[in-house]
């Protein structure tokens, strides 16, 4: 088959946030505006201006890891493979059936194993001479989710790890895609994770004015687009899809719940932290990915934002989206997970795609909460506070990380 005619679908999702630890709750949850937003606990906040953050609660590795295998792993991996456990089961592929070396592994992530990485540290001064672990460096390594789901799963083929902040799982899911459309896998499980709390994390973000410091009602503290937005919430999390090949997908009789239509990713080669201010980069990866798609403007019923809620961030989304837009970006309904999830870098993008998936699947798109002081720089449609019910043909998925790197996806309706 030509390369360029193969079609890439996903048939199976799984994520483990903050909201819960089932898609389909995670979406109703999301639909009715409820936050996952809470105090920290798994972290000592007292010195920081950021006390709050999208933690899982009442996950236990051991429901979806054998208990000495998890005690090996560290949160972020932990987080991964029980998505994948989850996206697997939903996608009802039998691993045995299948041929192991043409199903890969492609995951999103940003810090990897931090936390472990500052625990060690504490071992190491606290007692002197060579106390560390010899679990620490596969535990550390943020190449070792990808790693270990390939292992758990017995998944021998094509593996590989983005590491591109914010954007890592958007753009490990476009990844994954052209390796399908290539023809080196049949079958990519990919996503992202991350799980970055621990003092010197916290304390890196705080210091660099990046997060919020609204701390007295938590799930009112993320307010992407808001007047009154300060900065990001942290968050912990995974999302996890399986991609396939249209065809192979149909041969298994596979749930095809929708088409990777296209992707795109740009550089802004601009700033350490800030996107560049006119927007110029993140509106050239969506130029890019409508090209890769074959879609124009008007095909584009929804925009899933990358909408941090950081002052600089979403000004210079709305920038980019009008430009590419033009006068339609006021009449595209635009939506911030990451107001009720929080910001899990690495994982983000793959959470959202979730949400952008059910988007297509229900006709639904969930709001962004805590948008009401209008931003005369912010002006578009950003669902404010409550859900909508439109019909749901085409989503594009924005995500923007530190260093300017970007990554945008284009999910449609296949039915």
């Amino acid at each position: 088959m030509n390369y360029k005619n193969k079609r890439v679908v996903v048939t199976g999702m799984g994520a483990i946030t903050c909201l819960s630890s089932s898609v389909n709750t995670l979406w109703d949850n999301l639909i009715n505006g409820k936050s996952g937003i809470d105090f920290l606990k798994s972290v000592e906040t007292e010195n920081y201006s950021c006390k709050i953050g999208g933690e899982i609660k009442n996950f236990s590795p051991e429901d979806y890891i054998d208990k000495k295998e998890s005690r090996r792993l560290a949160r972020f991996s932990q987080l991964a493979v029980a998505a994948t456990k989850n996206a697997l089961e939903d996608s009802q592929i039998d691993i045995t059936k299948e041929d192991q070396y043409k199903i890969g592994v492609l995951i999103g992530c940003g810090s990897g194993g931090l936390p472990e990485t500052e625990k060690q540290s504490q071992i190491l001064f606290q007692r002197g001479g060579n106390p560390i672990s010899p679990l620490y460096v596969p535990m550390m390594l943020p190449n070792m989710a990808a790693a270990n789901i390939s292992r758990i799963f017995q998944l021998k083929g094509y593996s590989n790890t983005c590491i591109t902040a914010c954007a890592a799982g958007t753009q490990a899911i476009g990844e994954a895609y052209e390796v399908i459309k290539r023809g080196t896998a049949n079958i990519m499980v990919s996503g992202g994770t991350e799980a970055p709390f621990c003092q010197i994390s916290l304390g890196g973000f705080c210091n660099m004015h990046a997060l919020t410091s609204q701390n007295d009602i938590p799930e009112k503290a993320s307010k992407p687009f808001d007047a009154k937005r300060d900065g990001f919430v942290p968050s912990e999390g995974s999302g996890i899809l399986i991609l396939e090949e249209y065809e192979h997908a149909l041969n298994r009789n596979a749930p095809i719940l929708c088409e990777i239509k296209g992707w795109g990713i740009t550089s802004d080669a601009f700033h350490l932290v800030q996107p560049e201010k006119e927007g110029l980069g993140a509106a050239k990866c969506m130029n890019f990915a409508l090209e890769n798609a074959g879609l124009n403007i008007d095909e584009i019923d929804y925009i899933n934002a990358h909408g941090t809620s950081t002052p600089a961030n979403d000004y210079a989304e709305t920038l980019a989206i009008k430009k590419v837009f033009g006068e339609k970006a006021y009449k595209i309904p635009i939506s911030s997970t990451k107001s009720m999830v929080g910001h899990a870098s690495g994982g983000a993008g793959a959470i959202e795609a979730i949400a952008c998936v059910k988007s297509i699947q229900e006709n639904k798109i969930h709001p962004t909460i805590n948008n009401n002081t209008p931003d005369p720089l912010c002006d578009l449609d950003y669902t404010s506070n409550k859900s909508r019910s439109i019909n749901v043909k085409n989503v594009l998925s924005n995500s923007f990380g530190f260093g300017g790197q970007n990554a945008c996806l284009i999910l449609q309706d296949c039915n």
